[in-house]
């Protein structure tokens, strides 16, 4: 299970986070988010798997005979390029070296150009200095992909291996993903009957099994890869918090809206899924077997999921606060 979150299986399907991220870029964001949302993930999946019955297809017999724990090959680093160089085809591994080089690249160039416009958004929404709001004639937040790409590269150094990277991003990506069957629940709660593009049907149900689910995963990346997260949480928090404090505070114009009240959930929830994952089995103490940890885990996320809803803000104040960002947004379109 902890493979799930640290082998890149759900790194792998993640490519619809920076259409997302993008999404203002587009013309038609009602028709296209949902066309690169679910197609990424639908293409993602069906090209992964049929990777992995050619790969399994292709394999002698005798290459897996003393199983597949003890499945290697000698002098070779990555199955498919030892697949290639024992059926007799050693320019393709040379290929595949390659392409393990120029690939990285690929996503780190998506995930900066992604970042900065992330940055962007918090700046416009009032979370984030005014600096990161400056674009060059093209429109490209410079200040923003220059600092997300030396935080990226920074942000390489804690880590040993690749696996444990991959585990850091895909935790830090479902943690966000979290938020948005709480969104969904608050917001279907507190307005239902608010025009929107685009209804959930069963959403009672998927809200907060989703929700179950992201928190799953994020406990299958292991407690040595989330003691890493809970520090950068922290950091976050103080750098994105401390600003909005003092927006508020100094009475600027793009101050945003702040509701202590309703984020009380947030820390239990945090040094909660913090504590389960010590205590756990996957990189913890222990003490919590296998299923009883995920058993856990559950109940715990249901917890948290109906008190969040139920300390949400009030109708109006949501209201008000989607009429401030559509205000501040109105320039730009």
């Amino acid at each position: 299970m902890q493979r799930v979150s640290s082998s890149g299986i759900i790194f792998a399907l993640l490519g619809f986070e920076q259409a997302i991220q993008l999404a203002g870029e587009s013309r038609d964001p009602q028709r296209d988010l949902p066309r690169a949302t679910l197609g990424s993930v639908a293409i993602g999946a069906v090209v992964y798997v049929l990777l992995q019955v050619v790969f399994i297809a292709a394999l002698p017999h005798t290459a897996f005979a003393d199983g597949w724990a003890k499945l290697h090959f000698e002098g070779i680093s990555g199955p498919w390029a030892g697949l290639a160089t024992l059926v007799g085809l050693g320019w393709l591994s040379v290929v595949l070296y390659v392409d393990a080089v120029i690939s990285p690249g690929g996503t780190g160039l998506i995930y900066t150009t992604a970042t900065s416009r992330v940055s962007f958004g918090l700046a416009r929404n009032g979370y984030a200095p005014k600096v990161f709001t400056r674009t060059d004639r093209r429109g490209v937040p410079w200040f923003g992909l220059i600092l997300s790409f030396v935080t990226g590269v920074v942000c390489f150094l804690p880590f040993p291996s690749w696996q444990e990277l991959v585990g850091f991003i895909t935790s830090a990506s479902v943690l966000m993903y979290a938020g948005a069957p709480l969104a969904y629940g608050v917001f279907a709660d507190r307005l239902p009957h608010r025009e929107r593009p685009y209804r959930l049907s069963g959403g009672a149900v998927l809200s907060p099994l989703s929700f179950v689910v992201a928190n799953l995963i994020i406990y299958w990346a292991g407690w040595d890869t989330l003691w890493r997260l809970g520090v950068a949480i922290v950091i976050g928090y103080v750098l994105l918090g401390g600003y909005a404090w003092y927006a508020v505070t100094a009475g600027l114009p793009s101050a945003p809206r702040l509701d202590w009240k309703a984020a009380r959930w947030l820390p239990v929830y945090l040094l909660g899924l913090g504590l389960i994952s010590w205590q756990g089995g996957f990189g913890g103490q222990g003490h919590l077997g296998l299923w009883w940890d995920m058993l856990v885990v559950a109940a715990f996320s249901l917890a948290v999921y109906y008190w969040a809803k139920a300390s949400a803000s009030r109708a109006e104040d949501i209201e008000r606060s989607i009429e401030d960002v559509a205000v501040m947004d109105a320039p730009a379109h």
